[in-house]
């Protein structure tokens, strides 16, 4: 446990951006990728750059110097803001515009999802798994149809465990 406090900052403006199939309930979330991009239709444009941000001005608040984020360039599906170079960059600039030395640590960056699985059982963190969230139609139980679910459920499937978020909600390892 990190001792931290949950804090919930409201992130809403993604929606008022739309156009992408997590913040426009009229977009399909199928594997579809965008013509003039040739990135995913559930690219979030700035998603975890933004996110990065804010939690490095609550952090700055509360004096705390290390970020932790679980985004992965091995199976990213095309989203550029998940990539080591973007990060990298990113904490350059936090540190310049708040002239703090806040550190984002990026432990997922070059795991599969399988390595993942398996590094949340060594690390006795499965049980907590249950209550993360991947689904892109926002389900839950999760659809285990859309890329996010059927990427999670391979990194499952792939490390031999079932996976407890679906466990929780159905009762029956998938």
């Amino acid at each position: 446990m990190a001792g931290v406090e949950n804090t919930l900052l409201p992130i809403d403006t993604f929606n008022a951006i739309g156009g992408t199939a997590l913040t426009a309930r009229s977009i399909d979330v199928a594997n579809v990728v965008d013509a003039q991009t040739n990135l995913p239709n559930t690219f979030v444009p700035g998603r975890n750059l933004i996110f990065l941000t804010f939690a490095a001005a609550l952090a700055y608040k509360r004096g705390i110097k290390n970020l932790v984020t679980g985004v992965a360039q091995t199976d990213y599906s095309g989203y550029p803001d998940c990539r080591q170079k973007t990060i990298d960059a990113l904490q350059a600039t936090i540190r310049l515009g708040m002239e703090s030395d806040i550190q984002i640590h990026t432990p997922l960056m070059y795991l599969s999802k399988k390595e993942t699985v398996e590094l949340a059982q060594k690390l006795g963190a499965l049980e907590a798994m249950a209550e993360t969230h991947t689904c892109y139609n926002g389900q839950q139980p999760p659809c285990l149809e859309c890329p996010a679910c059927v990427l999670r459920a391979k990194g499952f499937g792939e490390a031999g465990l079932p996976d407890p978020l679906v466990v929780r909600f159905t009762g029956v390892a998938a």
